[in-house]
């Protein structure tokens, strides 16, 4: 069995190569290859020493191919059908880790995966039976903030050829009402949502200001310039105690920003949000947006 202790400098460098590659693979909205797509999971069977499957169908979305794999099984639930999707391109982030391995190390071992590797290339989410297999397009939209993290903040995170989206906020899904029906979420709804991750995403499309507000926030510390602030306290349910700057923008508009919890005066805090820890040696700009 090949083993590999050390890689080269050619190796090395190969990285961000395969990296950048697999991150395009995985972010693809490119529709599905059909024919590159089927030669690619029969591979996949042959090497996991499977009979190739004989029948094979195209959905549009998760929802769609649901649909589409009940009516060859009509017997099979949903959340089993979606339960046994396999994730196609979305399975890039450790597909890619075998790939490298297996054309930049040639670790022999890797060739088992040839069939998932060259399948991700080509299709999205798919659902593979005895002999039985359904591919999905990917998706037509993908948006996501500057962290890679599926997110939008005007409409869906995720789309699909047939109208199924699906809707985020940095990372975190969320109900579609929050971002098309902006007016339906309220303070209230946000403060009282059961899923924590989901009150977080409530309260910042809210607005922390709108929640400071509906919360009664503690003043730590107001001063005299409110472009510098006010430090207050808030109790969030099911959170615990937070500390944010409430500030005067350049524009005149008043918003708020999360601090750290150690943050003692509003000073210390607008120092913290120029990435400034010693207050001693932070010069108030004078021009401020």
């Amino acid at each position: 069995m090949s083993k590999i202790t050390k890689l080269t400098e050619d190796q090395i460098n190969q990285l961000d190569v395969y990296r950048d590659n697999w991150i395009g693979i995985g972010m693809s909205t490119a529709p599905l290859d059909f024919d590159k797509a089927k030669d690619a999971v029969c591979k996949a069977y042959r090497l996991a020493g499977l009979k190739e499957p004989t029948q094979f169908d195209v959905a549009d979305s998760p929802v769609h191919a649901i649909k589409v794999v009940q009516k060859y099984a009509p017997d099979l639930k949903p959340r089993d059908i979606f339960n046994e999707m396999s994730y196609g391109n979305h399975d890039a982030s450790w597909l890619g880790f075998y790939d490298y391995f297996r054309n930049v190390c040639n670790l022999k071992v890797c060739n088992k995966l040839e069939g998932l590797i060259d399948l991700a290339k080509h299709c999205g989410w798919l659902n593979m039976y005895e002999d039985l297999v359904v591919f999905q397009h990917r998706p037509v939209e993908i948006n996501t903030d500057d962290q890679k993290r599926i997110h939008s903040d005007h409409g869906p995170a995720i789309q699909y050829r047939d109208g199924f989206a699906i809707y985020a906020w940095h990372g975190v899904r969320i109900p579609s009402d929050w971002i098309e029906n902006k007016a339906s979420l309220t303070p209230k709804i946000a403060l009282k949502w059961n899923n924590i991750e989901q009150r977080r995403a409530a309260c910042e499309i809210l607005g922390w200001k709108n929640i400071l507000d509906a919360l009664k926030a503690k003043t730590i510390d107001e001063d005299d310039d409110p472009m510098i602030g006010t430090l207050v306290e808030v109790n969030i349910p099911d959170i615990g105690k937070e500390r944010f700057l409430k500030v005067l923008c350049g524009t005149g508009r008043e918003f708020a920003i999360p601090v750290p919890k150690n943050m003692k005066s509003a000073i210390q805090a607008n120092a913290w949000t120029f990435g400034i820890d010693d207050v001693n040696s932070f010069e108030i700009p004078e021009v401020r947006t």
